[in-house]
């Protein structure tokens, strides 16, 4: 009977620390949803979405022609702020940086992005 008692308390703390590990995936995967969301609910990064949605590997400079109302220093931050969310993928070539919509988390939290 001691057995018994054994294998039940410790498939109890297995079930408990299962649990455990999927509410801290769930945090997880809230964190990430409210940094998508909180960088696509300003204008002007949603406006910049849409665009490297249309136009991939676009540098800040092709970017701020196309916007034209947006400075230099206020895109560069909107684009940290949507690289920081996941949203855009850059690639490095020598000084240029250039960005795109990383499509699997477009998909998973904006997909009307693709549309």
């Amino acid at each position: 009977m001691e057995s018994y008692d054994s294998f039940i308390s410790i498939h109890l703390e297995i079930a408990k620390l299962a649990g455990e590990l999927t509410m801290v995936e769930d945090n997880a995967k809230l964190r990430q949803a409210v940094k998508v969301y909180k960088a696509l609910g300003e204008p002007t990064r949603l406006k910049i979405a849409m665009l490297l949605t249309e136009e991939r590997n676009l540098c800040c400079s092709d970017i701020m022609s196309k916007l034209e109302s947006v400075a230099g220093s206020t895109l560069s931050h909107h684009l940290k702020q949507l690289t920081d969310s996941g949203l855009l993928d850059l690639r490095k070539d020598g000084t240029y940086i250039y960005y795109s919509v990383n499509h699997e988390m477009a998909q998973k939290y904006a997909p009307y992005l693709l549309e």
